[in-house]
């Protein structure tokens, strides 16, 4: 029984799998991945779904077996737990979607060994397919030193080139670049960490920088450590000076933006130091899918958003990463690209056009008459018979705008204009709006009330990319509140209260010691 066994085994016409996981399934593989892949990466897996047209970045040809993220090394095939953290995990800043919570773990493992199947060289017997063996991360991340030294690679080896001189994606070769498959690629912002593809810890970074990105322009220096030209410690510090241009965290979207009041009067200059001492909200974008024309890649992926008020006049300060100040004509034949490369449904053929950057900010015309009611217009730039009261500001020329938004493609300007000043820095514009609380035209401007939930909503446009119209970046609605100064009896009482609660604490302690000592008197 047995040798047959052994026999069977012999002529088995699998391969031995030298995957760490348990045994794959590419027949169960296939069903999950027409099920839930192939609308993006095409039934052949040659990156070209029906949605593919539609995004940026392209998603991902498996016939090539060409991967960004590995931990092998630049031009090697990625080991299975490659393949398995990027469908557990998902890629940051793409379309694609972790699947952990969605599929179970035999159907990841199997999808994994169906997508090898789609390129011949994942059944090269000859390709010895290993993990780089990675340094571990050196003390001192975000000390000075360490990130002065970082600071210097930055700039020795070119990383500026694509990335910017403040790491916002703007460098001079950004707008030049392009995948091996043509499609134009966008430096990353290295501001934002929690969009980059591989993770955005230090370690993971290091990690990038050792196996390059395969099919991209970003390359592997590990041969600069071969080279000696650097030490693996210098590369480490380049990765914490790269990690240290993100918040600590990611940002968490809340709801509600809280403007407090402050004494003397609201800042008009986005560069004015009352905003190093407020706090920032982050709000997500994206784009606009519900008309025509969609645009499903914005590059504006979302704003940081600020509020002071003097009990008078509120300043909502919106900053927000571009890699131009549009129109920027030296960005033309990258916008053609773009356009030619994300599929619309406009009526004619794309063209590139020296359009300027913009960004709105949406409130209600009024606030519902319960400070309990939760009403609000239509997100998108409201409705004919219930529209939306709209700042707009644009960078070319430079002027704000106040208004009644009635859809997409209306919009009615109302004679009380809206004051901005706007500044634009290494990649990054920051912009503040300024309008009285209340005004004389009550029935088509929001009154802006403290204590009040102010619905509040943000679209932005990138005029470099290609964005006008509808299309765009939107946001959901959120809140606006104008914060109340404490009454200084808010501080006062419970300090009292604590007083005098310590107080007749000692007062009965007292007592009871003197009963105590005039009992113990007349024991004796």
């Amino acid at each position: 029984m047995i040798s047959a066994l052994l026999l069977l085994a012999g002529a088995a016409p699998f391969p031995i799998s030298h995957s760490p996981f348990p045994v794959q399934d590419t027949t169960r593989g296939k069903a999950v991945y027409v099920k839930w892949c192939a609308g993006c990466h095409g039934d052949g897996g040659a990156g070209d779904g029906v949605a593919a047209a539609h995004m940026l970045p392209r998603p991902r040809n498996f016939t090539g077996a060409i991967y960004k993220i590995r931990t092998t090394a630049s031009g090697q095939l990625p080991t299975d737990a490659d393949l398995m953290r990027a469908i557990d995990e998902g890629l940051p800043g793409s379309a694609m979607p972790a699947w952990k919570g969605r599929l179970s773990d035999a159907e990841r493992r199997d999808v994994v060994a169906y997508i090898k199947t789609f390129s011949s060289f994942f059944a090269d017997t000859s390709q010895h397919v290993a993990a780089l063996k990675f340094s571990g991360e050196p003390s001192g991340a975000t000390g000075a030193t360490a990130l002065k030294t970082g600071r210097q690679f930055y700039d020795s080896i070119g990383c500026r080139k694509c990335h910017g001189d403040q790491g916002r994606g703007d460098g001079p070769s950004a707008r030049t670049l392009k995948d091996d498959a043509g499609f134009p690629i966008f430096a990353a912002d290295l501001h934002q960490s929690w969009r980059f593809r591989g993770g955005g810890s230090a370690v993971e970074i290091y990690h990038r920088l050792r196996t390059g990105l395969d099919g991209t322009p970003m390359p592997s220096f590990s041969d600069l450590i071969d080279q000696k030209f650097l030490t693996d410690e210098q590369l480490w510090r380049l990765a914490q000076y790269v990690r240290s241009l993100s918040p600590p965290e990611p940002p968490e979207v809340r709801d509600v933006i809280h403007a407090p009041q402050i004494v003397g009067p609201t800042p008009v200059s986005p560069d004015d130091s009352t905003w190093a001492r407020v706090g920032r909200y982050w709000f997500p974008l994206v784009g606009q899918v519900v008309r025509k024309g969609r645009w499903f890649a914005p590059a504006v992926t979302g704003v940081w958003v600020q509020g002071v008020h003097d009990g008078r006049t509120l300043a909502l300060r919106v900053s927000w990463d571009d890699r131009t100040q549009s129109p920027d004509s030296a960005w033309l034949p990258f916008e053609q690209r773009v356009l030619e490369t994300v599929a619309g449904d406009d009526s004619g053929p794309p063209k590139a056009e020296p359009w300027p950057d913009q960004l709105a900010v949406q409130f209600p015309r009024r606030l519902p008459e319960s400070p309990a009611g939760m009403e609000r217009p239509y997100f998108l730039m409201g409705s004919e018979t219930d529209p939306v009261y709209q700042w707009r500001w644009t960078s070319s020329p430079r002027k704000s705008l106040a208004g009644l938004a009635r859809g997409i493609d209306r919009f009615d300007t109302l004679p009380g204009a809206v004051a901005a000043q706007a500044s634009f820095d290494h990649g990054e514009w920051r912009l503040v709006f300024t309008r009285a609380l209340a005004t004389p035209d009550t029935a088509n401007e929001v009154q802006l009330a403290a204590g009040r939930a102010i619905p509040v909503a943000f679209f932005g446009w990138d005029g470099s990319s290609g964005e006008h119209g509808s299309r765009m970046a939107v946001s959901t609605w959120y809140f606006l509140a104008l914060d109340r100064p404490t009454p200084p009896g808010v501080f006062i009482s419970p300090v009292l209260a604590m007083l005098v609660t310590l107080g007749l604490g000692l007062v009965v302690v007292r007592r009871a010691q003197r009963r105590a000592t005039a009992r113990a008197g007349r024991q004796r």
